[in-house]
């Protein structure tokens, strides 16, 4: 592995989304990363389309990493869980508080056999406290912490109409904050020579990426708002040859309405009694939209539209799939997306990396494992001979998926002289 965090192991219990991402991020930034998936696997194997013990969603969230699979219901598994961890940097788990105490793999239990290591734990409401036991998705914690009523809110308060968001924003979230929290604890050990614990709660992510929580948090009156916090609140239109974009000035708010009128050369609207005040541009928004869509439509092409409104400092955006996005010059020029092998001779398209280094150069990404596929390759590693692996095997406690069809061979690229061949070869960069 190559990148920042080179050096760094990271063991990961974790599954569905917020511990994998938090686990792949580091992997991302150069750490080795084993997962430890249990005979019952992770459930975003199964998320549409899969086939056979793999999905695009699961390999988003999990490319590059290593897999183990080991039956933590056979006595004696919790052992292989310590050899994976005598020399790991970084834990991660993101079950329900206090899963992995039954195991007798919480912290402290981890922690005396390495004192060195960080253990972060993703949960909806933290480890302790009234709410620890609850279940959590990230639909219910957005529920709980104003996400989805700030959201109804600005869509018109419809329940029958509304369906929640289809992206899982706490869950997202959660797994970034993780992620810099193991860095913090990182660096701290590089001070001290210690681990420690890490408790990620879901709730408090969303109270803490919450930009507007000293709005809410102080009771502001809603029927206020649109004057007072309309700078944030755009607006969608059609460009000049059916294109759609958005703007994110608010036409309401006195901040960003002058903005319209200097790019529009209309500066005499601003004395339009149906637009004098924030209030009444609110009452009036419509009559105010059509005057600037009109104004809009007027251009021969989006690139001058573009150009007059960038002369007043007002964005713009057009709303575009991702994968319109992926076609891009700027995607092709950032590496924003990678074609990975689905290990049945495709590929998945996959999000390619948010940083880029002056001083190291980031791997790519690597491969999507099947369930166990790593398990002899590991703890051979670990100084286990093949005879105690195949006795482990017998026994049940390392598990591996049974493939129904071969999996076609990865051609492997060329290695550059300095460049030592990995077991991420074979990844395409798009």
């Amino acid at each position: 592995m190559s990148g920042p965090l080179q050096g760094l192991k990271v063991v990961d219990l974790s599954r569905v989304l917020a511990g994998p991402l938090c686990a792949r991020t580091l992997g991302d930034l150069g750490a080795e990363v084993i997962k430890v998936e249990p005979p019952r696997p992770d459930v975003s194997r199964f998320s549409f389309p899969f086939d056979d013990g793999m999905s695009g969603y699961y390999a988003q969230q999990n490319v590059g990493k290593r897999n183990v699979s080991i039956d933590l219901n056979v006595p004696g598994a919790r052992e292989l869980i310590f050899k994976l961890c005598e020399d790991a940097d970084i834990f991660v788990e993101n079950f329900r508080a206090g899963t992995l105490k039954f195991f007798g793999l919480d912290y402290e239990a981890l922690s005396r056999h390495n004192p060195r290591l960080i253990y972060v734990s993703i949960s909806g409401y933290g480890q302790g406290g009234p709410w620890a036991s609850r279940m959590a998705y990230a639909p219910t914690v957005q529920a709980e912490t104003g996400f989805t009523h700030n959201t109804l809110r600005h869509y018109g308060d419809n329940l029958t109409r509304w369906r929640p968001d289809p992206l899982s924003h706490a869950d997202v979230y959660a797994g970034l904050q993780a992620t810099i929290g193991v860095l913090a604890a990182v660096q701290r050990r590089a001070t001290t020579g210690r681990g420690q614990y890490i408790d990620v709660a879901m709730a408090a992510v969303m109270l803490a990426i919450n930009e507007r929580a000293h709005v809410d948090l102080a009771g502001v009156d809603t029927g206020a708002e649109p004057a007072v916090l309309g700078a944030t609140d755009g607006a969608f239109w059609v460009g000049p040859g059916g294109e759609r974009f958005l703007t994110p000035a608010s036409l309401v708010s006195s901040l960003t309405f002058p903005q319209y009128l200097m790019a529009m050369r209309r500066v005499e609207l601003a004395s339009d009694p149906r637009f004098a005040t924030a209030a009444l541009r609110s009452q009036n928004y419509d009559a105010l939209h059509e005057i600037i869509q009109t104004w809009m439509l007027t251009f021969r092409d989006m690139k001058s539209l573009d150009a007059q409104l960038d002369e007043s400092k007002i964005a713009m955006g057009e709303i575009r799939t991702m994968k319109e996005l992926a076609e891009t010059e700027w995607a092709a020029y950032w590496g924003a997306v990678h074609d990975v092998p689905d290990r049945r001779g495709g590929t998945y398209r996959l999000h390619g990396r948010p940083w880029r280094f002056s001083e190291d150069t980031l791997d790519p990404p690597g491969l999507p494992a099947f369930r166990g596929e790593h398990n002899a390759e590991v703890f051979a590693g670990l100084g286990m001979s093949a005879q105690e692996i195949d006795a482990l095997k017998t026994s049940g406690m390392l598990v591996e998926h049974q493939r129904s069809s071969p999996v076609v061979p990865v051609p492997q690229p060329a290695q550059s002289a300095d460049r030592a061949s990995t077991a991420d070869a074979g990844v395409v960069a798009a």
